[in-house]
């Protein structure tokens, strides 16, 4: 049964409940109607839900609450809360809604620490604005903790502190922020109120529950399904497909499905960032008619400015990794498609959520190929979520020649499409699921032509391995040349450069050594060779001298013992003696 947000009106602020208008939600979702009240009533929270569910007002609805009920007022620069994401998206998403919420409460202000600018940037911001609500990402957070210079202090901003939201928990221990984390519950006071939101609770949250939280209350929030015993770990809105496609067809398969849906809004998921920049480029020659993003980890300034806009977009598809794949709220995502399975099987469910939010409808896609059939199965037993099987699109054509001629006549895409082909073997040898996708099941022919490769590269994966169903393209690639005409005018002066370097270093004569210090050499090489064999030479005479010595010695001992016995004469002993007529 669902639940009207006016049955807290009794425990909420009304100004909280007039933000909540704003946004247009007349009902509470599961999540929140379980965490707000107790949240409120001052007890620390380990909330598990599925991806979706609601959870950012579940914690920010209790956060601004428990600020406002506060005897104590914050002054400017006092930290009376602190939300800690994953992401850079989820902080600016979730700092869009604070900051709606603190258009109602003009006696708070809000601060966004995140990548993307310099920490000195971060630093001025809340020197000159303040902010008693920090959202930030714990990388950027603990080098601010660490800051400190005049008029900025960020450990003694937080003594005020009363309370920690850690969102995505799982998240944040998967990509390695415990240490930072740690470091940052070493700045904040004891006596604080703590959320823990995630999709997923494993061990290392738990962990963290018992380390960081004083006897949370266990909050567990799951879709019930009809065709599979117990939760399933996607909203029961969301239809999940599957596709088996050969190698060499992906991509005409993938050109076509998007094609067929012009005015719908699709995310496209890649297993590297290698992959996001060489397709979203192909796509975008392809697909001209289509707003077409890209958006991965490695981008910095502009990631910011991406997310927002594709946010706003009616319609287009954004290429990403699964930086994406946690916890952002892109409003009417219709599609999610999955072009590679992704690392691990959790996210799975992760990069599905990102359509079929706050109860709407969604669809995700799944594309393997015909030897990565047993995911299905392992998707269902593993996540609880079945798989309906999607036909081949006919239609669809054949797009290898095309990527093949893009490269020829564009050195960018020719070098990006190498890159991609490396990070998506080099990823597939590290997937988790490396008992269902070998890497000796790969028809790495096929896989090439996918990738609009003109040659293979060079790379142990490949070594010693023969390569069917791929005919290189005869091609110097030294005279592709880039489309950009500055960066072909740079690349031929460092050509040109080369070419003379090495032409300098095949004209310089041999090193030669003077003829007098050969010759010095040769007889000081020679005169200890003669030393060596002399000295040999006395060794030998002085063995053979010693020698002889004993031989005469025995010889003289015998004779002295045959006289005893009277076998000689004294005359025969005294002849043997005698010294040589000569």
């Amino acid at each position: 049964m669902d639940q009207g947000w006016g049955q807290l009106s009794g425990i909420l602020h009304k100004s909280i409940l007039q933000a909540i208008n704003g946004l247009g939600f007349s009902c509470m979702t599961p999540v929140q109607a379980a965490c707000i009240p107790h949240f409120i009533d001052n007890k620390d929270i380990a909330a598990e839900a599925v991806t979706g569910s609601g959870k950012t007002l579940a914690f920010v609805v209790p956060l601004i609450q428990i600020l406002i009920r506060s005897e104590i007022q914050l002054k400017k620069h006092e930290i009376g809360a602190i939300i800690l994401t994953p992401t850079r998206e989820l902080a600016y998403q979730i700092n869009e809604v604070v900051s709606h919420f603190l258009q109602f409460m003009p006696q708070f202000s809000s601060c966004l620490f995140i990548g993307g600018t310099t920490i000195q940037a971060d630093v001025e911001k809340f020197v000159s604005k303040g902010g008693n609500i920090i959202i930030a990402t714990p990388g950027r957070l603990e080098d601010l903790f660490q800051r400190k210079q005049s008029g900025f202090n960020l450990a003694a901003s937080v003594k005020a502190l009363q309370i920690l939201i850690l969102d995505e928990a799982d998240r944040l221990l998967d990509m390695g922020f415990e240490a930072s984390i740690t470091t940052i519950l070493s700045y904040l006071p004891k006596q604080r109120r703590t959320g823990l939101f995630s999709a997923t609770q494993t061990d290392e949250v738990g962990k963290l529950i018992r380390a960081g939280l004083r006897n949370p209350m266990q909050i567990t929030v799951k879709e019930k399904s009809r065709e599979v015993n117990g939760g399933q770990r996607t909203p029961s809105t969301l239809k999940n497909y599957y596709m088996l496609i050969e190698a060499d067809k992906k991509f005409s398969q993938l050109v076509q499905f998007l094609s067929c849906r012009r005015k719908e809004k699709v995310m496209v998921f890649f297993s590297t960032c290698a992959c996001v920049d060489y397709f979203s480029k192909c796509l975008e020659q392809i697909l001209k008619k289509i707003q077409i993003m890209a958006i991965h980890s490695k981008m910095k300034s502009k990631r910011n400015h991406i997310f927002s806009s594709f946010r706003k977009q009616k319609s287009g598809v954004l290429i990403c990794t699964d930086v994406m794949a946690r916890g952002v709220d892109i409003p009417d995502v219709h599609w999610v498609i999955q072009y590679d399975p992704p690392s691990s099987a959790s996210a799975f469910v992760h990069r599905c959520g990102r359509t079929a939010r706050i109860g709407n409808i969604g669809n995700a896609l799944v594309m393997l190929l015909p030897s990565e059939d047993a995911y299905v199965k392992f998707i269902e037993i593993n996540q609880k979520v079945p798989l309906q099987e999607l036909p081949n699109m006919e239609e669809a054509a054949e797009m290898c020649t095309v990527l093949q001629t893009f490269a020829i006549n564009d050195r960018a895409v020719y070098e990006k499409g190498l890159r991609a082909f490396v990070s998506y073997i080099q990823s597939y040898v590290k997937h988790e699921c490396n008992m269902i996708l070998r890497l000796k099941d790969l028809d790495f022919g096929k896989l090439a032509q996918c990738f609009g490769l003109l040659h293979l590269p060079k790379m142990p994966e490949l070594k010693g391995k023969k390569v069917v169903n791929f005919e290189p393209i005869e091609i110097d690639p030294s005279t592709i040349p880039f489309k950009d005409k500055a960066r072909e005018k740079l690349r031929q002066e460092r050509a040109e450069l080369e070419a003379v370097e090495k032409k300098t270093k095949r004209s310089r004569p041999p090193r030669s050594i003077p003829w007098s210090k050969n010759k010095e050499k040769q007889d000081k090489r020679k005169s200890k060779k003669e030393v060596r064999k002399t000295k040999a030479e006395k060794r030998k005479a002085s063995a053979l001298n010693e020698d002889s010595i004993v031989d005469d010695f025995d010889d003289d001992i015998r004779l002295m013992k045959k006289l005893k016995k009277g076998k000689i004469s004294k005359e025969e002993f005294d002849a043997a003696f005698a010294p040589d007529a000569t």
